[in-house]
């Protein structure tokens, strides 16, 4: 029988299959009819080691599929996880943001309250309720009256302690304001840092006018800071009115931008109470 013989891998194929089926057979009869543990001891450091790699073999995909369940399992777990700090994260974001409006709102009025205890006169805060723009009159009503203590010829603040206009009617609970645009707009100003003065004439417009009186060779320029001036016992000195823009027009404060002033109470001889 030679080797390359079909008959003869056969044999050596069925050979090797006996000699395999016997190993174990041998080791129970060993074990049972005649315990040499001298044998068995010898034959553990082969049996185990080759038993040991054939149930790996064997187990090898019984122990991929419980990876495998075991890394779904904890996916989905960190899914879940991620999921719900998602959820807090933008409950977290929603109350910072919520934490930010209230400090905002905080500051807001901790500043409107130290404006009025800052000021050295009595004031009335007021809420803007309508502004009125018609042809070259341009006024707004507040929420405050005689009731409150106003009265004609007081002054209307804003928050930055910028000039708004000036009381003109006065109602019980209510207050017509004339705003500095209003073409009827005429108050004593002077150039802050200077002693030249003049008057601020409203035009109907965006901005005001200034016409100067007690220096001919004055020229106003761009960037020249106007406040009001006491010449003529009317208005308190030094409110701020607004910048000049170039070398008559002023940029004043317009209500419809704003919605609450600070009355300053100003009484009939031209001085605060």
């Amino acid at each position: 029988m030679t080797k390359d013989k079909l008959s003869y891998k056969l044999m050596r194929i069925i050979k090797s299959s006996v000699a395999a089926a016997a190993v174990p057979v041998f080791i129970i009869y060993i074990m049972i009819a005649k315990p040499d543990y001298t044998i068995m001891n010898g034959l553990a450091h082969i049996v185990l080691p080759v038993a040991h790699g054939i149930g790996s073999i064997i187990t090898w995909p019984v122990r991929v599929i419980g990876q495998g369940a075991h890394w779904i399992r904890e996916s989905s777990q960190l899914r879940t996880e991620n999921k719900e700090l998602r959820i807090r994260l933008d409950e977290a974001l929603a109350n910072k943001n919520a934490c930010d409006i209230a400090v905002q709102e905080n500051k807001k009025l901790e500043r409107e309250i130290n404006i009025q205890k800052a000021s050295p006169y009595k004031t009335v805060i007021a809420d803007i309720q309508f502004y009125d723009s018609v042809f070259h009159h341009n006024s707004f009503l507040v929420n405050r009256g005689k009731k409150d203590g106003l009265t004609k010829g007081m002054v209307a603040v804003s928050f930055d302690n910028r000039l708004v206009g000036t009381v003109t009617d006065c109602g019980s609970q209510f207050c017509r304001v004339r705003a500095l645009t209003d073409a009827d707009t005429n108050i004593a100003i002077r150039i802050s840092g200077s002693d030249v003065s003049g008057f601020l004439q409203g035009n109907g417009k965006s901005n005001a006018s200034i016409g100067f009186f007690n220096d001919t060779l004055f020229v106003g320029r761009k960037g020249l800071k106007v406040i009001t001036s006491n010449i003529s016992g009317i208005l308190p000195s030094g409110i701020y009115i607004g910048d000049m823009v170039d070398e008559k027009n002023v940029d004043v404060l317009r209500p419809n931008n704003i919605s609450r002033v600070m009355i300053l109470q100003f009484n009939d001889i031209g001085s605060y109470k």
